[in-house]
């Protein structure tokens, strides 16, 4: 009967053993890549997907299983990668600036790095064309959606709209996903809605498609302003017929790209294949979203304020793209 006890504690144990290997490389099994993207209708989701299905197509050959994880966003992405919780993460470069330094609500300084800069956050409002919004200035009094709760984008559109003397004392800010406030705009629970990511954004092609809306232009003058004055604002531009309605170009500003971000102390040599992956798989990204086209040599190692992972450095390095300078 000791015999036969001892057998089965013995059987169970091996059991055990088995069954608590898989999420490590070193156990045998593939070592889990966790990307925190965003929520749907907006572009990290699809790029961050886009980006999975790229390493997910060399899991034989370094071993691990990545999945796009939809999060609330660059903040939540931040928190959770200096925890642990993920691996890499798509981020806004606006959000990671202040997060790096402990600056605009950050409780401290979150040690972030980069891994390569992707495509341009290009971001408007839009309004119902009903709503007599024609200019940032007409937001005043009225509901506006500013994004999801948590996701940071205050630090963006704070100056934005005082540049253009409006502050969200003066309107009643919403909070919701990029799709959630196309509905909003639909069932005219919100006047206008600031949406974005790249282009074309989903959100956007939604709400164009769905009902009339007008593109609430900048102020030139304070548009060039802002591009001084914050290193995370750059022109850019919308092309015509980009969206149903739009027959005209857009001057429109890339409120802090999209970029690729990991923690400080993330394995230098995973995030070397990651970077190595990304970049040598970019036109299988691309034939995804077009967002793949900014993995490109000049824009991957921008510099977006936030310093470079070694093992990202050291793949544009050994492929001769690191700016030296």
């Amino acid at each position: 009967m000791k015999r036969g006890f001892f057998g089965i504690v013995l059987g169970l144990a091996l059991m055990a053993a088995a069954c608590s290997g898989g999420g490590e490389s070193g156990s045998g099994g593939p070592q889990f890549l966790s990307l925190g993207s965003a929520p749907a209708g907006g572009a990290f989701f699809p790029v961050g997907g886009a980006i999975v299905e790229a390493l997910e197509s060399r899991s034989d050959q370094f071993n691990w299983s990545a999945t796009n994880e939809a999060t609330k966003g660059t903040q939540e992405n931040i928190r959770r990668l200096v925890k642990g919780e993920l691996d890499i993460a798509m981020a806004n470069a606006a959000i990671s600036y202040f997060a790096a330094r402990g600056e605009s609500g950050w409780d401290k300084a979150y040690p972030i790095r980069s891994v390569m800069t992707l495509a341009p956050n290009v971001a408007m409002f839009i309004a119902r064309e009903d709503s007599g919004v024609a200019q940032i200035s007409d937001l005043s009094g009225k509901r506006v959606v500013c994004g999801p709760a948590g996701a940071g984008f205050e630090m963006f559109i704070g100056p934005l709209i005082e540049a253009h003397g409006v502050s969200f004392d003066d309107m009643s800010p919403l909070n919701a996903t990029q799709s959630g406030a196309v509905d909003m705009l639909k069932d005219g629970s919100a006047a206008a809605a600031f949406l974005g990511g790249a282009v074309p954004t989903g959100s956007i092609t939604q709400a164009a498609t769905s009902m009339d809306i007008q593109f609430v232009p900048f102020d030139e003058a304070t548009r060039q302003k802002l591009i001084e004055d914050y290193p995370f604002f750059r022109p850019a531009t919308v092309p015509a017929g980009t969206y149903a309605g739009q027959d005209e170009e857009i001057a429109a500003l890339d409120v802090g790209s999209m970029h690729l971000i990991t923690s400080a102390d993330a394995d230098e040599e995973l995030i070397y294949n990651i970077t190595k992956t990304i970049y040598e798989l970019r036109e299988q990204i691309t034939a995804t979203h077009r967002a793949g086209k900014a993995i490109n040599p000049k824009n991957v190692v921008r510099d977006t304020g936030v310093e470079f992972h070694p093992g990202a450095e050291r793949f544009y390095r050994e492929i001769g793209i690191w700016p030296e300078s």
